[in-house]
């Protein structure tokens, strides 16, 4: 901008030019995201969307918010930043897409010690593609440059969605009953939880990051940094195929923590291990960490991004609309524990 600019600032580590220039390179990422009820571009004070209700009778928001955590700490340690942004998308439309609201638009806020443009510019491609990948709006964001609090090359990715659901559509688990089936749909790897004990039992500070390992078709690097997946277009078409009755984002906490949240009270989720297709990065983790099964089904995703659960005449339909290579793992039974693994 014209004559802004201060010395002063500068002198302190911060660099006002720098965060103009960024917001220059990004805004091509930010147009590729651009949807019906785009209003205003970036760079005012608010993102500003109208959203169509036309046809819905009682309109109700839905918001997200979430982080990457350390996996931030392998893309410094491979210098790539270009889909670390996907995770941070994925983390909250993943969320709201539970209840079945469809993410309208995104924003994300960016921490970092001293402010590349371009390093920015690339970091916020990803979380471009992520909003794409969710069929939502990149409306607006901040990055904050932190001297003295982080070192110059660290930085901290954060973000913030908004979804829309018909009240009469929102997913209600109060319908579900025993025999309604359990499907899968699998994940790309540790999608952006537990990160603290991969990278602990990788030791991944001097491990070598571009061994290459038959069983994983890739580097240990490229596995560890394997963006999340985002199910949103998925689950929606799923929603409109079959009778969808609980989703549950399965994230930090893993199976223990995050299937019961989308059962009532009474009815257990009952998971066959056997049919699990879990990849091989997780057994890898487990040999290496000597970590016990409770501890990974209550850490990791184990392969399972996320479940969806719908009556047993609904599976095939369900499978088919989803068209992500979903598949059963378990079934709803009458009490005894909320997750059981058989």
């Amino acid at each position: 901008m014209e004559n802004s600019y201060s010395l002063s600032y500068a002198a302190a580590g911060v660099n006002i030019e720098a965060g103009y220039e960024g917001v220059k390179l990004m805004s091509s990422h930010v147009k590729r995201t651009h949807i019906p009820g785009v209003v205003s571009d970036i760079g005012g004070f608010g993102g500003l969307f109208a959203p169509d209700l036309q046809g819905m009778k009682e309109p109700v928001l839905v918001s997200g918010t979430d982080g990457v955590g350390t996996k931030l700490r392998l893309a410094e340690l491979m210098d790539r930043h270009d889909t670390i942004g996907i995770d941070c998308v994925a983390m909250c439309v993943n969320d709201v897409i539970c209840c079945g609201a469809k993410p309208l638009f995104f924003l994300d806020y960016i921490a970092i010690g001293k402010n590349v443009p371009e390093k920015v510019a690339t970091i916020v491609s990803g979380v471009a593609e992520g909003c794409v990948q969710a069929g939502c709006a990149l409306i607006g964001g901040e990055t904050a440059e932190h001297p003295g609090m982080m070192a110059a090359d660290d930085y901290d990715l954060a973000g913030f969605t908004v979804g829309l659901v018909d009240k009469p559509d929102i997913i209600d688990s109060g319908r579900m009953a025993p025999g309604d089936v359990i499907l899968a749909l699998p994940s790309s790897g540790f999608h952006s939880n537990g990160y603290s004990l991969v990278r602990k039992v990788f030791d991944v500070e001097h491990a070598d990051l571009q061994e290459y390992f038959e069983e994983l078709g890739c580097t240990l690097g490229e596995a560890l940094l394997k963006p999340t997946v985002i199910y949103v277009k998925p689950v929606l078409r799923c929603i409109e195929a079959a009778d969808v009755k609980g989703i549950s984002h399965i994230t930090g906490g893993g199976f223990f923590e995050n299937i019961p949240r989308c059962l009532p009270d009474g009815l257990s989720a009952r998971i066959e291990k056997a049919a699990l297709r879990t990849p091989p990065i997780f057994r890898m983790l487990q040999e290496k960490g000597g970590i016990d099964e409770h501890d990974m089904f209550n850490t990791f995703n184990m392969g399972v991004g996320m479940i969806v659960i719908v009556p047993k005449e609904d599976v095939d339909k369900a499978i088919s609309a989803l068209d992500c290579g979903a598949y059963v793992i378990g079934e709803i039974t009458e009490g005894g524990e909320r997750v059981a693994l058989c």
